[in-house]
């Protein structure tokens, strides 16, 4: 939905950071819908910076794949969150597991067709990833998924558990514990409940890659939020900018840690628009590098481990008496909502 005049403006406003930052098209929404998404790829390459695109790769045509490559786009992630035409239907609601694995054929093949051999070593001009969000009506399916993302030539994998929009997916979390944890340089876990319905699936999947249970550094995945740390921001379609992607939106969300209802209410908090003001100027508001450096501090009220208040429903203040907005109760914070 973002206009060519709102991508402008983007666009103009990264030429001033040096070097240029990570273009990535993703959040809510399905980037391969926009009818500009190809000339969008190609100019945010042209800055000279790495661009990557997420997708469930139902619209991934032939045509379009090529045609994503040629454009420069460096990383593709396509969500894949069943290994078989049931359990992807029944996630997916309706799209067709056969229609995406024929397209990442289709995607394979151009890879392949648009690559170069330096030192005897196959090179891609744009490389694949798989995004598997994890629940426990497909988490059994996670081991045949990383098969499926290797047979069509996948070099990263992420895992995220699910974050429920609706009280019944509440039911679907695996993450009311949330003891479990594993990194390594190929896969990424999120922090995870390890139970008779997640074991068998991890132990497998881990398995597959470096033969090692969760690693020691779980404990870095907590009270650290990923979109702060690696100096990223979030761009809506309208041009305003967020500091992080769950700020990006108001939403509820239903968590099975909070009592009554489970419902949370997240607000939206934007920093400004970059119709109205420059991105670099934007960045560097007093407003914006304060709440940057309280994020980094991470003082907030642990609303996810808490025995509960109900300060812990919305993301206005906190305990510790943090104004708007609040990150304690962020589960991206917490290691259980990851995102590329």
């Amino acid at each position: 939905m973002m206009s060519e005049e709102i991508f402008s403006r983007v666009m103009e406003g990264l030429r001033a950071f040096s070097p240029v930052p990570t273009v990535f098209f993703g959040g809510f929404g399905e980037p391969l819908f926009h009818p500009s998404i190809i000339e969008m790829v190609r100019q945010a390459k042209s800055l000279g910076t790495s661009v990557e695109l997420i997708t469930n790769a139902t619209l991934l045509t032939k045509e379009l794949s090529l045609a994503l490559i040629e454009a420069g786009l460096d990383m593709l992630w396509v969500s894949l969150d069943g290994a078989t035409p049931e359990s992807y239907a029944d996630i997916r609601l309706g799209a067709a597991l056969p229609q995406v694995l024929e397209n990442l054929a289709h995607f394979r093949e151009a890879i392949y067709a648009t690559g170069s051999i330096a030192d005897c070593f196959f090179v891609p001009k744009t490389q694949l990833g798989i995004v598997f969000v994890a629940m426990k009506r497909n988490i059994a399916d996670l081991p045949a998924v990383i098969d499926i993302g290797r047979e069509f030539g996948a070099e990263r994998f992420l895992v995220t558990n699910v974050l429920p929009y609706t009280k019944d997916m509440i039911d679907e979390t695996l993450y009311n514990r949330a003891v479990g944890d594993s990194s390594s340089r190929y896969l990424s876990l999120p922090r995870m409940d390890v139970d008779e319905v997640t074991y068998t699936p991890i132990y497998q999947t881990v398995r597959k890659f470096n033969g090692t249970w969760p690693g020691s550094d779980s404990e870095n995945m907590r009270n650290r939020c990923p979109f702060i740390a690696s100096g990223s921001g979030a761009i809506r379609w309208d041009g305003s900018l967020s500091p992080c992607l769950p700020l990006l939106h108001d939403y509820v969300s239903y968590l099975s840690y909070l009592s009554d209802s489970g419902e949370r209410f997240s607000r939206r908090w934007a920093i400004g628009n970059v119709m109205e003001r420059s991105l670099s100027d934007l960045w560097n508001t007093p407003e914006h590098l304060a709440f940057r450096g309280r994020v980094q501090a991470f003082d907030f009220a642990l609303c996810t481990s808490c025995g509960g208040c109900e300060m812990q429903e919305k993301n206005e203040e906190d305990c510790f008496y943090n104004e708007f907005p609040t990150c304690g109760g962020c589960l991206w914070a917490q290691g259980v909502i990851q995102c590329p």
